[in-house]
Formats: C-alpha cells, structure tokens, sequence
C-alpha cells in the first residue's frame, strides 16, 4: 500500500533548501544529489527559462546531474545556478574532469518580477547560500511562500488584478522500496484544482474577489471569428488588448516548475519518460495548463538505489508515483500560499 510522505528529501540521498527575499517576492529552491543522479526533463510550455536542458537529452553522454535549480527573477534568475555550481564544486561534488570537477546543474525559473521588486533577482550568492542549507541541514523544506515560491501567482488571464497567490509545494510517497518525491513551485497561468473532485483552489478571482472563476470555461466563451465577442463575465465587447483577446494580457509571466526525484535505477531515457509521464500532473491540477504564455518544464534525478523489478510494469507504476506525488506538490503550493504582494491565497476565501 502506497504512503504519503512530507516532501521531496523523503527520497534517500536528495537534499533540499530555499532561499528568498521576501520583500523583493523572489528566491530559488535547490535539489542537490551530491553522488549524482541520473536526469531527465520533459518541457512543454510555449516561454521556459532553462539551462542545461539538452544535456539531458538520453543522447547525450554525461550521465550525472547533481542539482536542481527551481528559480524566480524570470531569465535573471538563471545567475542563481552559477552560485549552486560553484558552492558544489567548493565542496569536492561535481563530474571528475581530470583537473577537477565540475557540477552539473540544471534549472528553470519563474517570472515573479511584478510581485516584489523587479529589480531584485536571485544571484549566485542566493544560490549558493540554498546548496549550504541542503546540505548542513539548516532547516527543513518550507512550503507556500518560500524559495522559487515566495513571489508565484495563478490565474492570470484576466491579469494581476484578478490573480491569486500560490507558491512552493512539495510532497513524497512510498511503494515498498521505491520512493518518489516531487517539488513545484506553482506560477501558472490557468488555476489551481483538486486533481479528483476539478474543485477550484486557487486561481482566477471573480469580478467581486470574493470567489474562483472557471478560466476553460471563459475562454470556451470566446469564439475565433473576425469579430470580438462579449464577455461572458460582463457582457461587454473586448478590445483588441484585451487580457482575453487572443493571448493574456501579460503573456510569457506565467510558468510551472517542477522537480521528480526518486530512488530508482534509471536510464537516462527512462528518466525522460518519467518526466514526460510526470506532466499529466499539470493537467490533472491545473487548468488550462501547458498553454503558449507558460514555460512549463519538469527535471528528473534518479538516484539509483533500487532496481526496478524486470516481471512488473514498473515504469508504469513510477510514473503513477510521480503523478500523484507531482499533483500534491501543486496542490499544496496552492493550500500552503499566504496573502502578500496584494494578492489573496486560497486560505483567504
């Protein structure tokens, strides 16, 4: 019988920090492997921020990934990994090259620039400080408006006015031996649901904020013909800028990031299939998802401690642990959220 567990570091051998500037409303979060795990990454947003995405493509020939980096500051907060990188590599972790080693770091960020203030971006010393808290066990993983999760928000189609707070999210659960744990920081475009019931959770504000408005269902109201239709909020003509014109008014803002570890021996393509199999989780948790204004990218590391058994579907069954793990890390980046930068969270309704 499955079990559910806290968070992504419930997974043997992974390591986990945030770090933010809560006045700025930006931070990173780091996942840290120091023996090496194998990677994969699935991205399917139309606007990611990433570094270090192709490396591992199953073609490739590095085999190691050693941390994780899940980043605000919009492609500013790329600058977070070099800290990661260069703190790991101070410690002796990283790809023995002959003279030294060097770490192999992937990240993604989020666009969280109108939260606090945008000028503020997570740099290597952020990043840096986030690898020391992983690993000197300073503190254990926070949720809701902590490191890539301080300054994230959903249900953006109607622009920031309507929008809610969300954040950093993390959950784990166990299946005999295997372990499978998952963190997302929750800044999409579309809104929050209950993957079981579609129940709303967080996301697009209705007109008088006091509740959630189904974004599939405005846009189902909107047709494609020459001609502007109205509103099927407020019964007026949109114009041509309109935040539900034919993009968002504030498009390529929006973006899901996640992170999949778990215990398993896997090979880099099976790594991959994990991360692809792991995105039914966005579907399943937020709506719509996967669209041209969200930068949605999922990393995987495989840590290797356990082989799969070869007479079951075990792919099949990660890859159902990885779902149910990656949607109760979205979830509970919703459920966790605070109020803050003006925007409510779901414990505020």
């Amino acid at each position: 019988m499955a079990k559910v567990l806290d968070d992504i570091t419930c997974v043997p051998g992974i390591f986990a920090a945030n770090v933010q500037n809560e006045e700025a409303g930006t931070g990173c979060t780091v996942i840290v492997c120091p023996k090496g795990a194998v990677g994969g990454v699935d991205v399917r947003g139309g606007a990611p921020a990433t570094r270090e995405t192709d490396l591992l493509r199953p073609e490739e020939t590095v085999q190691q990934l050693h941390a994780v980096v899940l980043s605000g500051g919009s492609a500013y907060g790329l600058a977070a990994s070099c800290g990661v990188a260069e703190e790991l590599e101070r410690r002796g972790i990283g790809l023995d090259v002959g003279v030294g080693v060097v770490p192999i770091v992937s990240s993604a960020c989020v666009f969280d620039l109108g939260c606090g203030i945008a000028s503020v971006r997570p740099n290597s010393q952020m990043g840096a400080r986030a690898v020391n808290r992983a690993l000197d066990g300073e503190a254990p993983l926070e949720q809701g408006n902590f490191g890539g999760g301080c300054g994230c928000t959903v249900g953006k189609f109607m622009g920031p006015g309507r929008a809610m707070k969300a954040g950093l999210g993390s959950s784990a659960i166990q299946n005999g031996d295997l372990v499978v744990g998952a963190v997302a920081c929750v800044n999409a475009c579309g809104n929050v649901v209950d993957p079981a019931s579609g129940a709303p959770i967080a996301g697009m504000l209705s007109e008088n904020l006091d509740g959630i408005v189904s974004e599939e269902d405005l846009l189902m109201g909107f047709g494609n013909g020459p001609s502007q239709p109205s509103s099927p909020l407020t019964g007026q003509s949109e114009s041509e800028d309109s935040p539900m014109g034919s993009s968002p008014k504030f498009p390529r803002t929006n973006t899901t990031i996640s992170c999949i570890a778990t215990n398993a021996r896997l090979t880099k393509a099976q790594a991959t299939k994990l991360a692809q199999m792991s995105a039914d989780a966005y579907a399943h948790a937020i709506r719509p998802t996967h669209t041209p204004n969200d930068g949605d990218t999922i990393f995987v590391m495989a840590t290797g401690e356990v082989e799969l058994l070869s007479d079951a579907p075990a792919m099949d069954i990660l890859g159902t642990m990885a779902v149910r793990s990656l949607e109760q890390a979205i979830v509970n980046g919703a459920v966790k959220a605070t109020s803050a930068y003006g925007y409510k969270a779901a414990c505020d309704l």
